[in-house]
């Protein structure tokens, strides 16, 4: 069972945004460039692995995650963990996955406080478990478009390869005829300007 902790904004122990970047860093072995890239929720998950072992289903956390809807399957990942574990921490999810600093700040300052409590010094590979060099960082500014998904798939139409591509119904943008992409919302469109 887990330690728990409390924070608030007033004790006098807290780091830095760029020592708690380094923290991150230094103990995942990641290059985070800002607080606000840890709205994807896995280098939670993988604390939570190093304080306790086999309370995460690490093959589940999403390391390439890039878009909303993966962050907060990554932090429902962390969330049964902290059940499991007994934290007595409600997360933000919502407010987390935005990508704002101040929200992304004051969770990753509990949660250092929660993490030297718990740590017990055992080794542990990070670049191992996430079973890869590195994890895939999360855009420098995760809220700006962390709603776009996209994708490039090859279409023939009458004996024409066009490459189209495939934009989340949020944003619509215009056909051009150059790159033979379309918006999702103009498929019909866009396909008789790929016949001619």
């Amino acid at each position: 069972m887990a330690l728990n902790v409390f924070s608030t904004s007033m004790t006098t122990e807290n780091l830095s945004r760029h020592d708690m970047l380094a923290w991150v860093n230094d103990t995942l072995q990641l290059t985070y460039t800002k607080i606000e890239q840890m709205c994807s929720g896995t280098a939670y998950c993988q604390f939570m692995d190093m304080l306790f072992p086999g309370c995460i289903m690490m093959k589940k956390v999403k390391f390439n995650a890039k878009l909303e809807h993966e962050y907060i399957y990554n932090f429902k990942i962390l969330q049964l963990s902290f059940k499991k574990m007994d934290v007595d921490k409600i997360v933000p999810v919502e407010r987390l996955v935005k990508g704002k600093f101040q929200d992304n700040f004051e969770f990753l300052q509990w949660f250092k406080k929660f993490f030297d409590a718990n740590w017990d010094g055992k080794d542990y590979d990070p670049v191992l478990t996430r079973q890869g060099p590195e994890t895939t960082l999360p855009p420098s500014h995760p809220g700006t478009n962390t709603h776009l998904r996209s994708a490039t798939t090859s279409v023939t139409r009458n004996g024409v390869d066009a490459e189209v591509l495939v934009l989340s119904q949020q944003v619509a943008l215009p056909y051009s005829p150059s790159s033979a992409s379309m918006s999702c919302g103009s498929s019909v469109s866009a396909r008789a300007n790929v016949k001619r």
